[in-house]
């Protein structure tokens, strides 16, 4: 059965220096972050026909564009599934400021659609953008006779926030598996809705780690 695939970008000069860095067009990848790129590809060999699409952040093109390099096949780039904005906390490094970031993330986990910092989105914002790309290549390439498989390069809060949304997924599971450069969560669509395949790493999901609560 076909599947979604939420990849984050590979590693940026943002990353390294632990800026947040959420504004368009944002960093360009390091060079390890392009060898990411192309792992990833190669790692994933496609089976079958598959979208390969990005948001529109230089990272996330960048990493796009270097996974359909590896597969030999084209990719393009869609709005609204960018990264989260942090507003005024673009382009800080410093500990208050990720704290604060990470006070928000905390709130919005826990059902706090509209906690969000000076200059910046709400859960309940990024969810009226993402949400709505997600559903509609959902019928244009998962619920279609013959289905393929969809990846989106896509940014970390972002995917952590919005699959735990469409998968139910426990805040707590959400919160402690932050997502690598190149980690992806992966998603089937059943008639019941969105089920976890993939967070990360993980796909075999103890009682004590269950993404589901």
């Amino acid at each position: 059965m076909a599947r979604l695939f939420l990849v984050r970008h590979g590693e940026t000069t943002a990353n390294v220096l632990q800026q947040l860095d959420t504004a368009l067009p944002g960093a360009h990848l390091t060079d390890f972050g392009a060898r990411q790129g192309i792992r990833f590809g190669l790692d994933n060999p496609l089976a079958a026909p598959a979208v390969l699409l990005s948001s529109v952040a230089n990272r996330a093109q960048q990493t796009a564009e270097l996974i359909a390099s590896a597969w030999d096949t084209d990719t393009a780039a869609i709005d609204d599934v960018h990264e989260v904005q942090v507003g005024d906390l673009e382009g800080r490094s410093d500990r208050e400021a990720h704290e604060q970031f990470r006070d928000v993330v905390h709130a919005w986990h826990h059902g706090d659609l509209d906690a969000r910092l000076p200059g910046g989105e709400s859960l309940e914002m990024l969810r009226d953008r993402y949400v709505p790309v997600l559903d509609r290549l959902a019928t244009e390439n998962l619920r279609i006779e013959q289905p393929r498989d969809v990846y989106v390069v896509s940014h970390g809060a972002a995917i952590r926030l919005v699959a735990a949304h469409l998968a139910g997924v426990d805040p707590e599971f959400a919160m402690r598996n932050h997502l690598r450069n190149t980690d992806s969560v992966e998603l089937e669509l059943t008639p019941e809705g969105w089920q976890l395949i993939r967070w990360g790493a993980l796909t075999d999901f103890t009682h004590e780690d269950n993404p589901l609560g």
